[in-house]
């Protein structure tokens, strides 16, 4: 037996790459002379971040269906044909042992050709609400990793395994000492901190809402950590402060995380798998713009087990200092979601899918 080829499909969004790259980084620990290839879609931040983290990446020409008739809709077929014939294409030359699908577009017609010729595949589907290629697949795949219960609503309760969502090492230890972090970031030890994580772009409706909310921080004697994202960063420096750190990218989150007593953030599958193992109190205000509405429905499953607070964007103006200055003032609270969060971790995600592979290569 020789030694064992892998594809990797999916992308579009770090949400989707990052798990890849980290259960190609778990199989390469496993099997040194494992061969990798990734299939992304062109033009997407994947052909650019997969070659970065070491492994070969094919790109598709493909995107997804936008909801009205438009002409990227028009060529959707033709895509569609063109991604067919280069995935059939890239299946026979590479000839993988498994293929593992972590949603997006792409990862739509390889994993259709792969699991056509009777080779085993994965998916892994970070939200608690399936993507639309995820449910296009689920009947010819041979399992399903997800993070959150109740997902047998989407996909055959059979194929389903509960692993978690990969999150990257250095959060699972999250040993930062707290002064030191705060230290880090020039803070005062003595005050409350609020971490604002807006994903790696920044989030234009939570940065006008913490430009807005400066004032009440500071009457809350709070300092902030204040993430905007590489596009609003020239608009926001301005405010940057004894009081106030505004970054444009935080390379080591673990120290940010550790200096922080509140987080507010997006809810992304990712950030939401973070700061479950991180596990402080966390405001979410789930975007309102990406596909199925997830973000809303990722943050949702927290809040029913009292786990975390959420806030819709059209209701930041009205409710946003009423439901902060609750959660500040109840250190009860703060302790309840705190703790309730924390149950809700699956730090050993990578792993437990790993082990899902590692048993269809043994069939």
């Amino acid at each position: 037996m020789g030694s064992y080829k892998f594809i990797l499909s999916g992308g579009g969004t770090g949400g989707h790459i990052y798990p890849a790259i980290a259960i190609a980084n778990e199989l390469k620990r496993r099997y040194s002379d494992a061969e990798f290839l990734f299939v992304g879609a062109k033009d997407r931040m994947e052909m650019e971040k997969v070659p970065n983290a070491g492994y070969k990446i094919e790109g598709l020409w493909i995107t997804g269906l936008q909801r009205k008739l438009t002409f990227k809709n028009l060529m959707f077929p033709f895509k569609l044909i063109s991604s067919l014939l280069k995935a059939r294409k890239i299946v026979s030359q590479f000839k993988p042992d498994v293929v593992i699908g972590t949603g997006g577009f792409a990862s739509g017609p390889l994993l259709k050709v792969a699991s056509g010729r009777g080779i085993p595949c994965v998916l892994q589907e970070q939200n608690s609400y399936a993507g639309m290629t995820n449910k296009l697949l689920k009947d010819k795949v041979a399992k399903i990793c997800v993070a959150y219960d109740g997902m047998e609503k989407f996909f055959p309760a059979d194929k389903i395994i509960k692993t978690g969502n990969p999150v990257r090492g250095d959060l699972v230890a999250l040993n930062v000492n707290k002064n030191e972090a705060i230290n880090s970031f020039k803070l005062n030890v003595e005050k409350k901190t609020i971490f604002i994580l807006g994903g790696s772009l920044g989030a234009r409706r939570v940065n006008q809402l913490i430009e807005k909310e400066l004032d009440f921080f500071k009457s809350k004697n709070l300092q902030v950590i204040w993430q905007c994202g590489k596009l609003y960063i020239d608009e926001y420096k301005k405010y940057d402060s004894d009081t106030v750190k505004v970054l444009d990218f935080i390379n080591n989150m673990d120290y940010a995380y550790a200096a922080a007593d509140f987080i507010i953030s997006r809810a992304g599958a990712g950030s939401v798998s973070e700061l479950c193992i991180v596990g402080k109190p966390t405001l979410f205000i789930p975007s309102p713009n990406v596909a199925e509405d997830h973000q809303t429905k990722n943050a949702q499953a927290l809040v029913s087990e009292n786990a975390a607070l959420m806030l819709r964007e059209k209701d930041l103006d009205e409710n946003f200092e009423a439901t902060f200055s609750e959660l500040f003032q109840s250190v009860e609270k703060q302790i309840e979601l705190s703790a309730n969060i924390k149950k809700l971790a699956l730090p050993n995600a990578t792993k437990n899918i790993v082990n899902e592979i590692e048993k269809l290569l043994q069939n």
